[in-house]
């Protein structure tokens, strides 16, 4: 097999492989648990090689040193999603934000709008034919490889092979750094007494024979909790967790009701345990596929009945949703709410939830508010919103006036602000409660 010969000339160690990346370039990096760390980990230590690089991704699973104080001038990171180790980065001002809709984020790299010189990723093993699997990960990480100028890939025996739109072969990758660890991995959130009634509520929604999207967190673990008495559900969605695969070896989700890919889940990305990451290898009713795909809402509402499952952070009498900021400060990114929130809404049947506690900070502050906080930017619009749900109920905004809408929000809302919820109701519509 002549890929063999060609795999071995392109092998070289972290430190060669990252002088073949040249001042001013501009990275975009894998995701998740398919982060390249080895290869971002070698970049921070040797920064004085380097000038003015920007390195790209979304969600972060380590450290993230290159957005540290001392690597002005050298390295900078462009976060299209805000994640915890580069959240006080982003508000210090020692990186940048660029907002979009992950179905996107593909684009951005396809049209010039992102410039990419070089991908930096994490596969799998070749297999017999010198295809190599993106595995956890092909979200925008494949999009950003195939528009790259220079491809640089850590090779890991640990990864899976995951099925769909998922390779890459081996001629297409200008260096290979042998990268064998094991993945991280994301164990299952705890959810709170509040958490599982929310998850209940979401539940109740959901039909025999729906097809699911769920974000990431308590709220979407705690509703696949409540699903257990449903039957042939299906999975299309941007991410999957262990939950969901737990259904699936319950006999819960099948996907034999769905109207595109039956039987199979349609995902780009995948964080969990290292059963989970089993469980997808070679497994051929899970494929994936890059997030213009998945989260096209052209695509998306093509499935039957069509239940999407997200959280947020704050929402206001008229319905606008806030994802994504507290206040001035940005927490995360706008990512595939808003993808799957119109998908869902468009689909026959289809439903389209948000879901949070009512409120936060240990009770101190109501999600459900008058007005938005100062500077925090709408994510999900009021023209969009259909189901919000919190501990106390679910409030169907879809179709429903101003005043209506106000109405069922405060009903939901935390009834130690509710008193004042009320009277900025009476305030605005000129009326009695």
């Amino acid at each position: 097999m002549e890929w063999k010969k060609t795999y071995k000339d392109k092998i070289l160690t972290a430190d060669e492989a990252i002088l073949k990346i040249k001042s001013g370039d501009k990275i975009v990096s894998g995701h998740a648990i398919a982060e390249p760390t080895i290869l971002l980990n070698e970049i921070v230590n040797n920064k004085e090689k380097f000038e003015d690089i920007e390195i790209a991704h979304m969600v972060p699973m380590q450290k993230c040193d290159y957005v540290n104080e001392d690597m002005r001038g050298h390295l900078r990171h462009n976060a299209i999603f805000v994640g915890a180790g580069t959240r006080n980065a982003v508000n210090d001002g020692r990186a940048d934000y660029t907002p979009c809709f992950f179905s996107e984020v593909p684009k951005l790299f396809k049209n010039g709008y992102m410039k990419v010189d070089v991908a930096l990723i994490h596969l799998s093993l070749p297999d017999k034919h010198g295809y190599c699997s993106f595995g956890a990960s092909v979200d925008y990480t494949k999009p950003a490889a195939e528009h790259a100028k220079l491809v640089i890939a850590e090779i890991n025996e640990h990864m899976p092979r995951t099925l769909g739109d998922s390779f890459i072969h081996i001629s297409e990758i200008d260096y290979l750094v042998d990268a064998t660890r094991p993945l991280v991995e994301l164990q299952p959130p705890k959810t709170t007494d509040i958490e599982k009634k929310i998850g209940e509520y979401c539940a109740s929604l959901v039909e025999d024979g729906s097809t699911l999207q769920l974000g990431i967190g308590a709220i979407p673990d705690a509703a696949l909790q409540f699903l257990k008495d449903k039957k042939d559900l299906g999975i299309h969605s941007e991410m999957i967790s262990d939950g969901v695969m737990n259904l699936v070896k319950s006999g819960v989700i099948t996907n034999k009701k769905k109207l595109i890919h039956k039987g199979k889940m349609i995902v780009n990305f995948l964080m969990g345990t290292k059963e989970l990451y089993d469980f997808v290898d070679d497994n051929p009713s899970v494929e994936m596929y890059s997030a213009d795909y998945t989260n096209d809402p052209t695509v998306i509402m093509k499935n039957y009945k069509m239940v999407t499952i997200n959280s947020c952070l704050q929402v206001d009498l008229m319905g606008q949703v806030v994802s994504e900021m507290i206040g001035h400060r940005q927490i995360s990114g706008v990512g595939g709410q808003v993808d799957f929130v119109r998908g869902s809404v468009m689909a026959e049947g289809g439903k389209s939830i948000i879901a949070m506690p009512s409120t936060a900070a240990g009770g101190k502050v109501s999600r459900i508010v008058a007005n938005l906080s100062e500077g925090a930017a709408v994510t999900t619009s009021r023209n969009d919103v259909h189901y919000i749900i919190t501990e106390y109920g679910i409030a169907e905004l879809k179709g429903r006036t101003l005043k209506q809408r106000a109405k069922l929000l405060i009903e939901i809302a935390h009834p130690d602000y509710r008193e004042n919820l009320i009277k900025e109701w009476e305030k605005r519509f000129f009326d009695k409660y």
